[in-house]
């Protein structure tokens, strides 16, 4: 029955919704900014006779369903956020706003959540479930951790719920197929800068100096040694300096080198055991050196860990989806980092990668040239719904 009411929903639901993806893109927000787009979610929402809860996270919206009499409930959840990022596409809905982009897809997601609620709320009427659903739709994925926020503010105590799930379309895998990882699928992400002081000179007479280039590059080099020397092979661990700013003349020795870059783990225990021995390392430099080193370590989003029992149903309801053969699960994990994260320590949570397909270039997420498939909109719409179907069951 279900699968019947779905199939005859879909086409002119997927065609509608689309369109408002579409809309989206043209109209880009960062994070903690999605105000036109939160408040085209809210509305649509209410149309659909939901009650909105907004203002979450600042521009976070959350929607229940709720069928039958079951205390069950499971959470979908969607970001909203774009980049800043000029676009180079020319089609009729690139970014109306200048330097402002819909480079990762949050469009979609955004715009299949919804297309699932209204489908959802079709199924509620047919008694098709039992138990609520829950709608997180979240600003700030984009560094700015909105889900960080949502958390923080009380998502899990005011919409409790035993289960959360998260996807994100993946460009370079076919549509059609799914990757679901359990355990470990997106790295934890630390960022760093290191301010090394020391006394600037004459190139010529170094000696009378302290020479914080020198100094840098040492530590440039040591770093690496925490991947190589200190952890385990087999635990992921990447550690890349991205800046490197010192001096203004070439017959100076400045005065103070800035150095910044980026770690990424996939396990908090790991992510932890890196900090220490990072400060361990810079305090040697000193040492060494004779500088002065001040590290401004800012901890950034957790790995993303899928947990053992929504891990099954994801790739359950995945294979239901798109067929046994297209379902991955033996992937290897992406070195990029989700703040679904956080929404997963504070419920079992399963975070899947959709197939985006090719695109212009084959250009991956956080181009220029990337834009959302529309051709996937009915495959997240089936999986955000197979999700509930399989999970609040009917008894």
């Amino acid at each position: 029955m279900t699968h019947d009411l779905l199939n005859a929903l879909l086409p002119e639901l997927s065609t509608r919704i689309s369109a408002f993806r579409r809309d989206i893109h043209a109209h880009p927000e960062l994070s903690f900014n999605e105000i036109r787009t939160a408040k085209k979610v809210s509305d649509y929402l209410e149309n659909l006779g939901l009650t909105v809860h907004r203002g979450i996270a600042k521009t976070g919206v959350v929607a229940s369903i709720k069928a039958g009499s079951s205390s069950r409930a499971i959470g979908l959840r969607a970001d909203m956020d774009a980049l800043p990022l000029a676009e180079l596409n020319t089609f009729a809905h690139h970014s109306k706003n200048p330097g402002l982009m819909h480079a990762c897809g949050h469009d979609g997601h955004t715009s299949m959540l919804l297309g699932a609620a209204e489908a959802l709320v079709a199924m509620q009427k047919a008694n098709a479930f039992d138990g609520t659903v829950h709608l997180i739709f979240q600003p700030a994925e984009e560094g700015d951790g909105g889900g960080r926020v949502m958390v923080e503010e009380g998502l899990f105590e005011r919409f409790p719920m035993q289960m959360v799930f998260g996807l994100h379309n993946w460009p370079g895998m076919p549509v059609g197929q799914i990757g679901v990882i359990e355990g470990a699928a997106m790295a934890g992400t630390d960022r760093f800068e290191i301010e090394i002081t020391g006394r600037g000179g004459h190139a010529a007479m170094p000696h009378q100096a302290v020479d914080v280039v020198v100094a840098g590059s040492a530590l440039v080099s040591s770093l690496q040694s925490l991947v190589s020397r200190s952890r385990d092979p087999l635990d992921p661990v990447v550690i890349s300096v991205t800046r490197f700013h010192a001096g203004t003349a070439d017959n100076v020795l400045p005065e103070v080198a800035i150095l910044g870059g980026t770690v990424r783990t996939m396990d908090p225990a790991v992510q932890q055991a890196i900090e220490t021995g990072f400060r361990r390392l810079c305090t040697g430099i000193e040492a060494t050196y004779g500088v002065s080193i001040n590290v401004d370590y800012h901890r950034g989003y957790p790995p993303t860990i899928n947990a053992p029992a929504p891990s099954e149903i994801a790739r359950i309801v995945a294979r239901r989806v798109v067929g046994d053969n297209n379902v991955h699960t033996n992937l290897k994990p992406s070195m990029g980092a989700e703040d679904f994260a956080y929404l997963a320590q504070a419920a079992p949570g399963c975070y899947i990668w959709l197939g985006n397909g090719g695109s212009e270039g084959n250009c991956m997420l956080h181009n220029a040239y990337y834009d959302f498939n529309d051709e996937i909109i009915p495959l997240g719409i089936r999986y955000w719904t197979g999700l509930v179907q399989h999970v609040l069951a009917v008894e």
